[in-house]
């Protein structure tokens, strides 16, 4: 595995100037300019190029639409992931667990926990507490004018227990504020639909099938 020397300070004095913006795939994306420090000697630390990649947030669903992000590294299969399937409307699907019992159909009722991010790794929202591990499951309807298209597909099939973790792009988004899953509270609301433009990332576990 190929290996990249990355610089770690020890002790530094350091003053942040205001971020730049790049683009990236029409997305911008906040970079810092610059740092003015005064440091003593660095200590050089071998990362390999994978934990990097991590790092940044960009997760296996990102490397497997821009696979030149990880290049020179050969394509490696995430452990933990049965199998990755890209449906014909752009849904990128990994299955993490199979799950039991029968398959969730069009038009069940069911009742998931999930976690959305955007495309870079950053969180959106989750029906998880980050701190506590709480749960809220909801209940989704999975008929197409209740429910985000690209979640439909990511749920019709799967079984109870079962997780799965999916990249879905806008056409099959929220493109219509009234979609489902979205939260109830203003803050978290507003925050999962400034995002509606962009490609999301969900990662899925189906409960149960009402």
């Amino acid at each position: 595995m190929e290996v990249l020397p990355f610089q770690t300070p020890t002790k530094s004095r350091c003053t942040l100037k205001s971020p730049s913006y790049m683009d990236y795939d029409g997305h911008k994306i906040a970079v810092t300019k610059s740092l003015q420090r005064r440091c003593p000697p660095l200590r050089a630390i071998k990362t390999t190029r994978r934990m990097v990649l991590e790092l940044v947030g960009l997760n296996s669903i990102s490397l497997y639409l821009y696979p030149g992000l990880a290049a020179p590294v050969p394509e490696m299969k995430e452990p933990g992931v049965i199998q990755t399937q890209k449906l014909a409307s752009g849904v990128v699907i990994q299955d993490i667990v199979e799950g039991q019992g029968p398959e969730a159909q069009e038009r069940d009722l069911v009742e998931v926990n999930y976690v959305c991010r955007r495309a870079n790794g950053y969180f959106v929202h989750s029906t998880v507490d980050q701190f506590s591990g709480e749960s809220r499951p909801v209940m989704l309807p999975l008929v197409e004018d209740q429910i985000i298209k690209g979640l439909k597909e990511i749920l019709i099939g799967m079984r109870i227990g079962g997780k799965r973790r999916a990249l879905i792009p806008p056409s099959v988004g929220y493109t219509k504020e009234n979609l489902k899953p979205v939260p109830d509270e203003f803050g978290p609301r507003r925050s999962l639909l400034s995002h509606a433009k962009e490609p999301l990332i969900f990662e899925v576990q189906l409960l149960k099938i009402l």
